[in-house]
């Protein structure tokens, strides 16, 4: 049986770290400049991160999270400088709107866990970010910057990280081939659809989820959009609308 992680290769400075073991896919990005590392994700934390990125990188890294959901922000406790929205500092600090247990059986929900691993012993990331984040902040990495743009929806403070140098944009759970989840009360589908008509606008090259299939490209952005906006149109753009499907994507609200 293989590692827990999978490591892929985008160019010789951008990795992708994924967790296929688990139903959700998660995919954590390591982005390298000259004088830094730049880790998107970290993970649901049930294997360390930490050991993959520092095979990849001898630069510092600094951790940033698409959005403080358990599995993006698992692997936080190897990287003390990390980066967070304001919008979602109370889920650092004990404000996490799901008790425990529940995040503990979505953690085990369909996995093939590492053996040992004991799910009960899982906790949330709790944390202090070294720096806040805002809508348009730029992350110098050396020779390679990497914007942040506020995209909430599918939580308050979700961010998306833009290469603009590349096209390349990695979309967290803004964007994915699969089931989007704006049925929490946590989330909002009309911020999802703001956010969708915002990265819709970029001249995006590339898409990188944080979920599932990563044989993904920028044309699904103008297909959720459009969606979106025909759901608004409709007034089912709102929590308690069902679920919709459309081929290779949905979205339950």
């Amino acid at each position: 049986m293989g590692g827990w992680f999978t490591i892929d290769s985008i160019d010789a400075n951008t990795h992708i770290i994924s967790e296929y073991r688990h139903w959700e896919e998660t995919h954590c990005y390591l982005l390298s400049g000259s004088s830094r590392s730049l880790l998107i994700d970290t993970g649901l934390g049930i294997s360390n991160i930490y050991d993959e990125v520092v095979q990849l990188t001898a630069r510092p890294v600094t951790a940033v999270a698409t959005h403080i959901h358990w599995d993006h922000i698992g692997g936080h406790r190897y990287f003390p400088d990390f980066y967070a929205h304001a919008a979602e500092l109370d889920w650092l600090s004990g404000g996490f709107p799901l008790p425990i247990k529940m995040v503990r059986d979505q953690v085990a929900d369909r996995c093939d866990l590492p053996e040992g691993f004991d799910v009960s012993t899982y906790t949330l990331f709790q944390g202090a970010p070294s720096k806040l984040l805002t809508d348009h902040a730029l992350i110098d990495l050396g020779g390679r910057t990497v914007e942040a743009l506020h995209t909430p929806g599918h939580s308050p403070g979700h961010l998306c990280f833009w290469e603009k140098e590349t096209g390349c944009l990695f979309t967290g759970d803004l964007v994915y081939k699969g089931t989007l989840f704006a049925c929490y009360p946590s989330t909002d589908p009309e911020a999802c659809l703001a956010s969708l008509e915002k990265v819709a606008a970029l001249p995006v090259k590339k898409v990188f989820p944080a979920h599932h299939s990563l044989d993904i490209q920028p044309e699904i952005l103008f297909r959720m959009r459009d969606t979106f906006r025909q759901l608004n149109a409709e007034g089912l753009l709102r929590h308690g609308a069902g679920a919709f499907h459309y081929g290779d994507w949905g979205v339950w609200l």
